[in-house]
């Protein structure tokens, strides 16, 4: 089980705008099957992982709905698994509900839906092979800048018991150390857990080649910053330098 793409639900594109400017990305792919959700996006590749905007072009889109109660911010967060049929009846027999399936040649995903984890939706695909991408397009090896997604912070008023969810979701252990609740995945990516007004998710940990030069680029552009962090499309980015990052 890894983190394989992170989602913002944003109200233009123009928030894809500010993402690729900061953080230096490449050209992005728009995939036409997310107009089947009332959605346009944009997915940016880092390393073999991605991030994704979308925004929605159709008044009763889903993430329509999380906008006008939410305003923009994190909306999903996708796994990549070996064994998908595992996990679908791991889902069906906690009676965590699939919203949407779809099994091709290349990828196979199941959706779960948001209120039976809390604070996104969890996506679990399986791609053959391993290292490909379907929902990035064709060309994302081209377009990919050096970088990593290191994980994600989720908060909630009771981390623990989103963190059980998720961890039934996922098939994957959650442990509770120095008041932090965690979720490790495959290598140095880890789901974290922490208290907060409403349930959310919150931040991207991601490494990029010099994360002081994102933060400059975000200063120019007036957006929020935090020390290492900046706030855009309203999930703070939580930036290490690849190298110090890949030496931990």
């Amino acid at each position: 089980m890894r983190l394989r793409q992170l989602v913002i639900a944003a109200e233009s594109l123009a928030t894809a705008d500010r993402l690729r400017t900061v953080l230096g990305l490449g050209k992005p792919f728009a995939d036409p099957g997310v107009k089947e959700f009332g959605l346009e996006n944009a997915v940016f590749a880092m390393g073999d992982q991605f991030i994704e905007v979308v925004a929605p072009v159709t008044p009763d889109a889903p993430v329509r709905r999380f906008l006008d109660k939410h305003g923009e911010g994190g909306y999903m967060a996708i796994f990549q698994t070996e064994d998908l049929e595992g996990a679908r009846a791991r889902l069906d027999n906690a009676g965590i509900r699939r919203v949407w399936n779809i099994d091709l040649d290349d990828i196979a995903a199941s959706h779960v839906h948001p209120a039976d984890v809390g604070a996104a939706i969890l996506s679990l695909d399986e791609a053959h092979p391993w290292d490909s991408w379907r929902w990035a397009g064709p060309k994302w090896k081209k377009h990919a800048i050096d970088g990593h997604l290191g994980g994600a912070i989720f908060s909630a008023p009771d981390p623990r018991a989103l963190a059980a969810r998720w961890s039934a979701a996922l098939g994957q252990p959650a442990s509770t150390s120095k008041g932090q609740t965690v979720i490790q995945l495959e290598g140095e990516g880890r789901i974290v857990f922490e208290e907060g007004s409403h349930e959310a998710l919150s931040t991207f940990c991601i490494s990029v080649n010099n994360a002081m030069k994102a933060l400059e680029r975000a200063d120019r552009l007036d957006l929020a910053t935090d020390g290492d962090g900046v706030i855009i499309g309203g999930v703070r980015f939580e930036l290490n330098n690849l190298e110090t990052a890949d030496a931990k």
